[in-house]
């Protein structure tokens, strides 16, 4: 009786993607994260034909993780010519291969393991690196910026008024492509109106300030038993229902989501999963920008998340035929992220 409810849990969440798909119900941008330069110590910045085969398997967009003191060595000082010239290059293979690429500052809203807007790391240190960082990039319109990765365990408070510092350096230099915020606590979907890490994002993250008012909210969602994302194994398989009041929380405030990590090990209940989640972020594109799965990358070897093809970049994963119902149109960047 359990494996023919496990068979029907699927059958009901190919039904979803088969039905999004014909309706032809898309998401903007459909993607991947290409993990590696956010490791300590390494730099495995992705390679072209990384994105080229992204990009040949019908996805859009990359979200490209990497350490804020690799960027900048210093708090308020240059950023690393190297470093820089390494990123540029990514953003040009993108362009070439027309796709587009999100920066991510992957450091949970800290520096040297300190909190933005603590003494050592004040805010005006985060408002400087995203000042220099979008004036390198404020020209190329296949970037989006992601504000920072996953913060947590700070007062929801605090990391609006970061946050807003943040947005405050990539305006002042004159970028105007989307911003995407995440929230507190890892910004996860599930949690976004609770209250056990503090006040809810739902309560304060209305208080985004934008100029352009040209940003969406960033949030993460994984579906094993605790949300963490460490476990092959998927115990809310209507990933839907972990989606359901931030959608709702979005459209009442006519804003937008973008769900930046989600992932599932390659088994039937991760599968229903996802599926699940996806159906639902297709049905509310009016809502939803898109999506990028957690991760790819050749530094990841056997990581049971891994989108990373195998064989020279011929054979594909199993969780990409996951995923191939739900890609995004091929409208690509034609006007940008602007």
């Amino acid at each position: 009786m359990r494996r023919n409810d496990k068979r029907l849990r699927v059958l009901g969440a190919a039904v979803l993607a088969c039905a999004a798909s014909s309706a032809g119900a898309a998401v903007e941008w459909a993607g991947v994260n290409l993990a590696g330069a956010e490791f300590n110590g390494t730099s495995f910045w992705p390679n072209g034909d990384e994105i080229r085969y992204f990009r040949n398997a019908g996805m859009n967009v990359v979200r490209v993780p990497f350490l804020w003191e690799r960027l900048q060595p210093a708090l308020s000082g240059a950023l690393d010519a190297t470093q820089l010239a390494a990123l540029r290059r990514i953003v040009d293979d993108a362009r070439a291969a027309g796709i587009s690429v999100i920066l991510d500052p992957h450091n949970y809203a800290r520096y040297n393991g300190n909190v933005i807007g603590s003494a050592a790391v004040p805010r005006a240190a985060f408002t400087d690196f995203w000042n220099r960082l979008a004036t390198a990039f404020r020209d190329d319109a296949n970037v989006m910026f992601g504000l920072m990765n996953e913060p947590n365990n700070m007062p929801t408070e605090d990391w609006l008024s970061a946050a807003n510092a943040g947005i405050s350096g990539i305006r002042n230099a004159g970028a105007q492509q989307w911003i995407l915020v995440p929230g507190n606590a890892w910004t996860g979907a599930h949690s976004w109106l609770q209250n056990w890490y503090g006040t809810p994002n739902g309560t304060v993250m209305s208080g985004v300030v934008d100029p352009l008012n040209h940003y969406a909210y960033e949030l993460h969602q994984y579906f094993d038993g605790d949300y963490s994302g460490q476990s092959s194994w998927c115990n809310a398989v209507n990933g839907a229902a972990q989606l359901a009041a931030v959608t709702q929380w979005l459209r009442e405030r006519g804003k937008r989501g973008f769900l930046g990590e989600f992932a599932g090990g390659a088994n039937d209940d991760c599968r229903a999963a996802v599926t699940s989640a996806l159906g639902h972020l297709a049905g509310n594109t009016d809502v939803w920008l898109g999506w990028t799965w957690w991760a790819a990358g050749p530094q990841w070897g056997e990581y049971i998340f891994t989108l990373e093809p195998t064989n020279n970049y011929t054979v594909d994963r199993p969780q990409m035929a996951w995923l191939r119902p739900f890609f995004a149109s091929d409208q690509i960047f034609a006007d940008g992220f602007q």
